[in-house]
């Protein structure tokens, strides 16, 4: 995940300001000295690194930290401060045209994952109750426009192309056009890109931005890599005056020093993240809750809006009634399971809850276990499902025959479901422990 070392040892420079106490200025400024490398050497900019240095260390040095109870936690709250202020402060959302339709037309270099991103921005939006378009005015890159009808098809939204067309300017007008007359509200344009920034390709993102003038330009870019990432984007803005960037592959290996350069350098607000490779892999950029991330507090609002986007609320009203009934079954187990499934990657999910990501660091978390439970569920029948007392020694060998796991799993996936049936009984059973099954929302 992004940001893992910077993290890492920005936690080291804490704890050893948590060993002081009171903290002198010489305090202050090792710990600045510490945070500053583990910045450069997270690919943050130089010039972002020295402003921000400069911003907290004026801040720490006051009566505000060193004549605090607790000056350790006064820091840690100036960094987070800081953090979120050169990451942007505020939420920057997708401007809606007043006359429809809005149109998004996306930039980039080859290799960012635009084409990509255009279908997942088009997804999210739908959910949102949009109906999006997707214009394919990609005419150079092999295959480029399949892939887009392929991501669109993933996405469930249209995909406006012209076969044999080679005028991209042409494409995105009558894309328009086409959006107006079949009530797509949201247009999304899924430019060419280049291996690099050349007078041929901004000519060409010039024109189109002309003839369309398009409500938001959006840049997409790659962060894994880093200080590159912070270029292109400056130059992506002098030529094209973009309006937000996209930054993917977020949930990779990276340093994340683009996350923290970009909008510092360039004006302009990240708006959106890409987290995985999924469709719906992609969330609003929230620049409070990533310097968040990044300290190692977690992120509770957004684990909260995932919970809330993967759970139905009459399926959790139903789910509460058969708990509250000791009437839970395998077939609720397995819905269960699904629906977590939706929230993310379990490394994602636990890095969100504060505390648990430093305590879990080494912890192994097996993200096949649950894809093999679900198979040993489906594996059953419904009668199975729904009493698994019936399932005997053979029919426990079918299962895992039928599932491609071993008895042993099956063994173990009733006993775990069978102590989870317990404890609801348990705690459904005590009239003490009704407020604290309400807690629950048992």
């Amino acid at each position: 995940m992004a940001f893992e070392g910077l993290a890492d040892k920005l936690s080291q420079a804490f704890k050893n300001l948590k060993r002081k106490g009171k903290l002198s200025e010489s305090d202050v400024k090792a710990a600045m000295r510490e945070i500053k490398l583990a910045l450069l050497e997270a690919d943050v900019s130089y010039k972002v690194v020295k402003e921000f240095i400069n911003n907290v260390s004026e801040r720490c040095v006051g009566n505000e930290v060193l004549e605090s109870l607790t000056p350790s936690q006064q820091v840690i709250k100036i960094v987070n401060e800081e953090l979120t202020k050169i990451m942007g402060s505020q939420v920057s959302k997708i401007k809606i045209a007043s006359a429809p339709p809005t149109i998004v037309m996306m930039v980039g270099l080859q290799g960012t994952g635009k084409t990509t991103h255009c279908g997942k921005l088009a997804y999210y939006f739908k959910k949102q109750g949009k109906r999006p378009l997707l214009v394919a005015c990609d005419v150079y890159r092999p295959a480029a426009i399949s892939q887009l009808c392929i991501v669109g098809e993933s996405a469930s939204v249209p995909v406006f192309k012209i076969d044999g067309e080679k005028s991209p300017v042409r494409i995105a007008k009558e894309g328009i056009e086409h959006a107006k007359k079949h009530g797509n509200d949201i247009v999304f344009i899924d430019t060419a890109g280049r291996l690099h920034i050349d007078d041929q390709l901004m000519d060409e993102l010039k024109n189109i931005k002309a003839q369309v003038n398009p409500t938001e330009i959006l840049l997409v870019v790659d962060a894994m890599t880093g200080q590159d990432a912070v270029n292109v984007a400056q130059s992506f803005n002098e030529l094209l005056d973009i309006d937000g960037i996209v930054l993917t592959k977020l949930d990779g290996d990276t340093r994340g020093g683009a996350a923290l350069s970009v909008k510092h350098i360039t004006g302009k607000p990240i708006k959106f993240a890409g987290i995985g490779e999924k469709i719906g892999d992609i969330e609003p950029f929230y620049p409070d809750r990533m310097a968040s991330r990044i300290l190692g507090m977690g992120d509770v609002l957004t684990l909260i809006d995932k919970a809330q986007a993967a759970f139905d609320e009459k399926q959790a009203a139903e789910l509460e009634e058969k708990m509250r009934k000791n009437k839970f079954t395998l077939t609720d187990y397995l819905a269960q399971m699904q629906q977590l499934k939706q929230m993310g990657p379990l490394e994602n999910l636990i890095g969100m809850i504060p505390g648990a990501g430093k305590a879990l660091k080494d912890a192994t978390i097996d993200q096949k276990a649950m894809s093999h439970a679900e198979a040993i569920i489906l594996s059953m029948t419904l009668q199975e499902r729904e009493d698994p007392s019936v399932i005997n020694a053979s029919r426990r060998k079918r299962i895992a025959a039928g599932s491609g796991r071993s008895v042993e799993e099956v063994n173990r996936l009733l006993r775990q479901f069978e102590q989870m049936n317990k404890l609801f009984k348990q705690l459904n059973s005590k009239k003490k422990n009704k407020s604290f099954l309400r807690g629950f929302g048992i």
